[in-house]
């Protein structure tokens, strides 16, 4: 029952994604791509004095990598980088061993993605994304590079 729950919000923020569009005083843009899926997201962030005021994305890809990018611009708006940071750490390793924490909320969702090797890499996609975006790193993110 709790699974069929977690694919229902995969499904929703997948076909409706939330903060989708262009944020026009974004101070962070980034590109990611994920070869192995076809997903592509256009990232944009607001930040200010170390923290997110907004995140929005556009883009086209799997309703896992959708939801997530989805997810995560619902939770971290009013984060601080550090606090951030934690959150990604946390959700990697959700998605990637299993590990739950008390910190990720409804990102926890996404937990079941760590049973598909290959759909790992759709749901971080938006978090390396979000990441290389805030260190201005040059180039696009491609998930084949995380790894």
């Amino acid at each position: 029952m709790l699974r069929e729950l977690y694919q229902e919000v995969i499904i929703d923020h997948g076909r409706h994604p939330r903060n989708f569009g262009v944020l026009p005083n974004a101070n962070h843009h980034k590109e990611g791509f994920n070869p192995l899926c076809g997903d592509k997201i256009h990232l944009y962030v607001q930040e200010e004095n170390g923290v997110v005021k907004k995140i929005q994305f556009e883009g086209c890809g799997c309703a896992i990598s959708m939801a997530s990018a989805s997810l995560m611009s619902e939770v971290l708006c009013g984060k601080t980088l550090t606090e951030i940071n934690t959150i990604f750490n946390d959700f990697h390793l959700l998605v990637t061993e299993g590990n739950p924490s008390k910190n990720l909320g409804k990102l926890a969702v996404l937990g079941g993605v760590r049973e598909f090797p290959a759909r790992v890499k759709c749901a971080t996609l938006a978090w390396h994304t979000l990441n290389a975006a805030l260190q201005d790193t040059s180039g696009p993110v491609s998930t084949e590079e995380d790894e």
